[in-house]
């Protein structure tokens, strides 16, 4: 998902907010089969159109190949052995017809949807270890964030190559980014698809630097030491500063320039552990250890509260700025809530697979009216075969599922995988091969435009689901 941060020592996904956003429309000339498929997924007007469509769009989505992040050769540029060992995907990134794979050892991998063939490695360095993928829109690039062995994976290096670099199978025709910030631990670098903006904190100097993400630009810097957090919303950011006994001090800046909108402090118990503060537009999420969830609008001070027995804290929040709502996960379940404190949405046959919240499985749509995850197979299904779980599409409006690929008992006819497909899994497995690319699914990603699945397994295999 978008406004991801990234850290030299990963943070633990609690109270970590991840952005869903709205993806620019172009409005040139669009055929008809296009001004169609918008039609379909819009979750603002025919909703019972576009559910049935939704439905029929799906239905058939079924396996259709097969990719392999690992070399049993070795790559030629890897010289650290743990980047030659096999590991899950932990990123899925497309780019027109380019899928990008990142594997949990650092080795990221580009494969061809044209060719159905790997284009080449991304690790253009032998002591290179890639720990995330960023695709800028803005300007048809790459980013690749990445730690090397020469400083003992302490600090972060950014580079930027275009994607057609990338389709010629020359990875090594980018450049670096940000090279004059020190990004060691607690340093990070978080891209923020929905301001167009880069955020970069070197823990050198106690500097938070703001970038443009078209030309990568430097905008403002902030100097504080007593900034715990930055939060980004569409069109601000919140600044929460060091807890104070009975408060906490906040601020809000123009992304734009870094102009102080407005500074408050908000009132805290004084013995109570502070959960999380969250920043959505003009309104401020607050909820401390065994308290009531706050909501307070930060223009007026109007304040509404949510008991803690119907809100708990979850371990991620999503929020969808189209629709005013925001999304939370917890113990492995999805609820949809308004910022009257109101539960929206609680979702059908949509019980998560992983119980920590991995957001890489999960993918919200443009229109943030779908959200595909993986999920827990139906215990008492007869068709599921091993340990397989299942790919659920459901309306985050309504909560009902509306489609999903699940392991089943078909032929291999009926699975309608290509020959060479076909000939490359059955050559090595005895099983089916849905329920293979089913099981211990470690990333999920959904290309709106050619409406495919991509999942990543643990065994470093991406899988492609088309109709």
């Amino acid at each position: 998902m978008d406004g991801r941060w990234i850290s030299v020592s990963p943070r633990p996904c609690c109270g970590r907010r991840i952005l869903a956003k709205k993806r620019p429309r172009v409005d040139g000339l669009v055929n008809s089969v296009k001004k169609l498929q918008r039609r379909e997924i819009c979750s603002k007007r025919d909703r019972a159109f576009s559910m049935s469509n939704t439905e029929e769009r799906f239905r058939n989505i079924l396996l259709q190949e097969e990719y392999d992040t690992h070399d049993p050769k070795g790559h030629g540029s890897l010289v650290l052995p743990f980047l030659k060992k096999r590991s899950k995907i932990i990123e899925i990134v497309a780019a027109r017809d380019i899928i990008f794979a990142l594997a949990h050892s650092g080795v990221s991998a580009a494969f061809s949807r044209e060719t159905s063939q790997r284009i080449c490695f991304l690790n253009v360095s032998p002591e290179e270890v890639i720990r995330s993928l960023f695709y800028n829109k803005n300007n048809d690039s790459l980013i690749t964030v990445s730690v090397y062995a020469s400083d003992s994976f302490s600090s972060l290096k950014c580079r930027t190559t275009k994607i057609e670099y990338i389709r010629r199978g020359k990875p090594d025709a980018g450049y670096a980014l940000f090279q004059s910030e020190s990004l060691t631990w607690p340093g990070f670098v978080e891209f923020d698809d929905v301001n167009g903006k880069v955020l970069t904190y070197s823990a050198l100097d106690s500097v938070y630097k703001v970038f443009d993400l078209k030309n990568y630009t430097l905008l403002y810097s902030i100097t504080d030491k007593d900034i715990q957090e930055i939060k980004i919303s569409p069109g601000i950011m919140l600044l929460i500063f060091e807890k104070a006994i009975s408060h906490v001090p906040l601020k809000i800046l123009s992304i734009e320039d870094g102009t102080v909108l407005k500074a408050f402090n908000h009132l805290l118990h004084r013995d109570k552990k502070l959960d999380f503060i969250e920043q959505f537009n003009e309104k401020l999420l607050v909820k401390q250890e065994n308290e009531n969830l706050q909501i307070l609008d930060v223009r007026n001070a109007e304040l509404t509260e949510v008991s803690r027995n119907e809100f708990m804290t979850p371990s991620a929040f999503i929020f969808l700025y189209e629709n005013q709502l925001f999304l939370t996960f917890r113990n492995r379940t999805v609820a949809v809530w308004n910022f009257r404190g109101e539960l929206v949405t609680s979702f059908e046959d949509h019980l998560l697979w992983h119980p920590d919240c991995n957001t890489n499985n999960i993918y919200i749509t443009s229109e943030q009216d779908l959200i595909i995850s993986y999920c827990k197979a139906e215990s008492d299904d007869p068709s599921v075969e091993g340990d397989a779980g299942s790919i659920n599409i459901s309306n985050i409006l309504t909560g009902k599922c509306l489609a999903k690929i699940r392991a089943n008992n078909r032929s291999q006819e009926e699975c309608r995988i290509s020959d060479r497909l076909k000939k490359r899994l059955y050559a090595f497995r005895t099983r089916n091969p849905v329920a293979d690319a089913l099981e211990d699914i470690t990333a999920l990603f959904y290309d709106e435009e050619s409406n495919e699945i991509f999942t990543g397994n643990r065994l470093g295999y991406v899988h492609v689901w088309s109709n």
